[in-house]
């Protein structure tokens, strides 16, 4: 899961981590970030990690 520190459903994100079960689960806090950052501001996307996150978890 990944969600800005500045996003007012942060909590959602973080309510629903706490549910997951099993050991593959992630949950990204991007400093600075909103809601919509995340969409398409190259400046907050870790795209280094999500890479990095499925081809630990998907292969």
């Amino acid at each position: 899961m990944i969600h800005g520190e500045k996003a007012h459903s942060l909590y959602f994100s973080k309510d629903a981590f706490k549910k997951l079960t099993g050991d593959n689960k992630t949950l990204m806090i991007i400093s600075g970030a909103n809601h919509t950052d995340l969409y398409d501001n190259m400046k907050y996307i870790p795209m280094k990690e999500i890479v990095a996150f499925y081809k630990k978890s998907f292969s």
